[in-house]
C-alpha cells in the first residue's frame, strides 16, 4: 500500500477511533476551571474552547462554556441566542447579575451549557475600569454559581472553560483570574512561539500579583498540516520546550472544523466522523486523564 499523507491520516483516525470506543471519561475530584487563551487571533481559540467542551460532554461530564469574547462566536457555534437582548456575560461582570440568570442549555447536548457573550460586552473593558474588585469579578460569579447548584441540589459541574478575547484587557485578565488552568492553543506555523513567550510572561505577571495558583496545564497544537516539514519543525520546538504540557494529540487543519459553526454545531456533531471530530475527542480525553494541577 502507498504511503501518501492520505493514507496515512486514513490509518491515524482509524486507529483513533478504536482507540476512543468505550472509553469512560473520569469526573475530576473538583470542578476544574479551564481558561483557552492566546492573545494572538486566529489560532483556533473558539474551535477548541466549543470541540473540547462538546467532547468532554459527550464523555458523560457536565461543563459550563463562559464566552467572554464579545465577537460571540463560541456562543454562535454552541447554536446559543445572543442578541443584543439576551441576558449574558456583561450582566454578569458589569452589573452583577447571578450567573444562573444567563446560563443557557445547549440544545441537543443534555450536559452542556453556556453563558453567552452579546456585542454589549465590548464595552465592559471599558465600564470595568471603574468597578471595585475588577479583575475578580469573573473568579466571583464562577464561585457563587458553584455554591448555588449545590445549595440546589444539582449535579456539579465536571469542567467550567472560558473562551476569551484575543488581547490582554480586562475580559481576558479576569479569565484569567478565575481559572486554575490555562489551555493554550498553538498554530503550528512560524510565528507560533513568538506571540507564546509573550503570552507566559503575562500568564506570569498574573499569577504574582492576581491569582497565584494559575499554571498554564495544557498545550495545543492546532491548524496542523501534516504534509507540511514546518509543521513538524513546530511542533518539535513546542514540545522541546513544553514537554509536560504538551498534548500528544494534535488538531489537523480541517474544513470540517471551520464548517460547522456556520450550522451552529461544534465539529462533533457535524461530522462525527471527521478526523477534526476525533481530534478533538482524543484531545478532551487527554484532557482529562491528565491529573489535574
Amino acid at each position: 500500500m502507498e504511503d501518501t499523507p492520505l493514507m496515512r491520516e486514513l490509518t491515524r483516525d482509524l486507529a483513533r477511533k478504536k482507540k476512543l470506543e468505550g472509553l469512560d471519561l473520569q469526573r475530576p475530584e473538583s470542578t476544574r476551571v479551564i481558561t483557552v487563551a492566546n492573545q494572538k487571533g486566529g489560532v483556533g481559540k473558539t474551535s477548541t474552547t466549543v470541540n473540547v467542551a462538546a467532547a468532554l460532554s459527550m464523555g458523560g461530564l457536565n461543563v459550563l462554556v463562559i464566552d467572554a469574547d464579545p465577537q460571540g462566536n463560541t456562543s454562535t457555534a454552541l447554536s446559543i441566542d445572543h442578541h443584543a437582548e439576551v441576558l449574558s456575560m456583561y450582566e454578569v461582570l458589569v452589573e452583577s447579575a447571578p450567573l444562573s440568570d444567563v446560563v443557557q442549555a445547549v440544545p441537543d447536548m443534555e450536559r452542556l451549557f453556556c453563558a453567552p457573550a452579546t456585542i454589549n460586552l465590548s464595552g465592559a473593558e471599558i465600564e470595568l475600569v471603574s468597578l471595585v474588585a475588577r479583575e475578580n469579578r469573573l473568579r466571583n460569579a464562577i464561585r457563587d454559581h458553584l455554591e448555588e447548584r449545590e445549595q440546589r441540589g444539582l449535579e456539579r459541574l465536571d469542567y467550567v472553560l472560558i473562551d476569551c478575547p484575543p488581547s490582554l484587557g480586562l475580559l481576558t485578565v479576569n479569565a484569567l483570574v478565575a481559572a486554575r488552568e490555562v489551555l493554550i492553543p498553538i498554530q503550528a506555523e512560524y510565528y507560533a512561539l513568538e506571540g507564546l513567550s509573550l503570552l507566559l510572561n503575562n500568564i506570569e505577571l498574573i499569577r504574582q500579583h492576581l491569582n497565584p495558583e494559575l499554571v498554564v496545564s495544557t498545550i495545543m497544537l492546532t491548524m496542523y498540516d501534516a504534509r507540511t516539514r514546518l509543521a513538524a519543525q513546530v511542533a518539535q520546538d513546542v514540545r522541546d520546550h513544553f514537554p509536560d504540557q504538551t498534548l500528544e494529540t494534535s488538531i489537523p487543519r480541517s474544513v470540517r472544523i471551520s464548517e460547522a459553526p456556520s450550522y451552529g454545531q461544534t465539529v462533533l456533531t457535524y461530522d462525527p466522523g471527521s478526523s477534526g471530530a476525533l481530534a478533538y475527542r482524543a484531545a478532551a480525553y487527554e484532557i482529562n486523564t491528565r491529573p489535574a494541577p
